[in-house]
């Protein structure tokens, strides 16, 4: 077998941080920079692990620079290889996913047709010619459903023909969880990938890792390009995880792993600022202190976070306006999360104070332990009602109709929840 290298990204998320026009065009930038890496590395195929998009159709103008890039890579004469994540999958409507497969622009190469039902099933798998690999996978759904597509799967036929392979998949492999997602992800097991592969390209958790699949083979997953949440951010910045791809060359069968970074560190830095015992209108000074302290060069965007309680008032009027209009004139971007700062504690007979602590409201509408229904209970059930929140409260973009607007919101419900609209006939 003659030496080749290929590509491996996951979750790129495109379109994310829709309520944050910084990040968003950072993170589409990273992206675009990955398929550049790609391709000055000459590799010959590129694997997207799932989680393209951050949902089945994001805004055109997310997508069709990322749509355009893939093009590009194509026509220079190299294959993409693609599953669909957990995002960017949804039943019977039809996806970006499903137009740039349409186009020739990538391969899919996991039985779409696979339903949890625990019926079995034969895992097929696509040739790439000019290299004699076998491309196989599994794709990603919401809230682990692809779990028993694992489980009920005949890889036998897979297994047994000759050649180096390579399976895609989007879910936790539990054996390689760090410590903090232990407790909140059940994902499969080493033991329910097919045996036999060179490489396993996993995607799903935002976290870099590297193991050994079943029979030796190579598993490793990217990590985000980018990032879909603070925390996501701050592992980059500390050098957790890698924000980026995987470039990986096979040498007489052997493969060997380069992680590259899209994203510069110390461009995008957070902070933490203690706002107990002041009042609203303080706050503001308080934020321009400390993020000039932190010394940052024109062009970075700063994410502070506020914590505490307030002196006196609520949260409501807080105005972090004037601060970030004076550190722009500094050539530094400040978007701020006051999401945990509470206000005032009331007095005798006065009124509930306002907090915007999310955990609270969820906590609320869910009832107390015990008392809610059983797919809703212990922290998968929180996590659904959290994600729900935040879909529900997209806002609605420029020039989009309200139709357009009320059913992308509701298609986000339906997929989170792992219903469908009824077809007819």
């Amino acid at each position: 077998m003659r030496r080749f290298v290929f590509a491996h990204l996951a979750d790129a998320h495109v379109g994310a941080w829709a309520r944050n026009p910084d990040l968003r065009e950072r993170l589409r930038a990273s992206v675009l920079r990955a398929i550049e890496v790609a391709t000055q590395r000459n590799a010959e195929f590129l694997l997207i692990s799932g989680d393209l998009f951050h949902t089945p159709a994001p805004e055109p103008s997310e997508a069709a620079p990322v749509a355009a890039a893939l093009r590009r890579f194509v026509e220079a004469g190299h294959r993409i290889y693609v599953i669909y994540g957990s995002h960017d999958y949804v039943a019977h409507r039809t996806s970006w996913l499903d137009v740039l497969a349409e186009a020739g622009v990538f391969v899919r190469v996991a039985p779409e047709s696979v339903r949890a039902d625990g019926s079995a099933w034969t895992l097929s798998w696509t040739l790439d010619e000019p290299t004699g690999v076998l491309v196989s996978g599994i794709s990603g759904r919401s809230h682990g459903l692809d779990r028993e597509y694992f489980h009920s799967m005949d890889s036998t036929a897979f297994t047994a023909t000759p050649g180096f392979k390579i399976f895609q998949f989007h879910a936790a492999v539990e054996e390689y969880l760090p410590a903090h997602l232990r407790e909140k992800i059940h994902g499969i097991r080493i033991e329910d990938l097919p045996p036999g592969c060179g490489y396993y390209a996993g995607g799903h958790i935002h976290f870099t890792y590297e193991g050994t699949g079943p029979g030796g083979g190579l598993l490793v997953n990217p990590g985000a390009v980018f990032g879909t949440s603070r925390t996501d951010i701050e592992n980059g910045e500390a050098g957790r995880t890698h924000r980026g791809l995987a470039i990986v060359t096979v040498e007489e069968g052997h493969p060997s792993v380069e992680l590259v970074d899209t994203m510069e560190r110390g461009t995008i830095r957070t902070v933490d600022i203690d706002v107990s015992g002041r009042t609203a209108d303080a706050i503001a000074a308080l934020v321009v202190a400390r993020v000039r302290e932190e010394g940052a060069p024109p062009g970075t965007l700063i994410l502070p976070r506020l914590h505490g309680v307030l002196a006196s008032g609520k949260v409501s009027p807080l105005d972090i306006g004037p601060a970030r209009e004076e550190l722009a004139r500094d050539g530094v971007t400040v978007q701020v999360d006051v999401r945990d700062v509470e206000g005032s504690a009331p007095g005798p007979g006065a009124p509930v104070a306002e907090s915007v602590v999310e955990d609270d409201e969820v906590a609320r509408l869910l009832g107390p332990p015990g008392a809610r229904v059983p797919w809703l209970e212990g922290p998968a059930g929180e996590r659904l009602v959290h994600d729900l929140l935040s879909a529900l409260g997209v806002p609605k973009a420029d020039g989009e109709s309200n139709l357009d607007y009320s059913s992308a919101r509701r298609a986000e419900a339906r997929r989170l929840l792992g219903v469908f609209e009824p077809t007819e006939g």
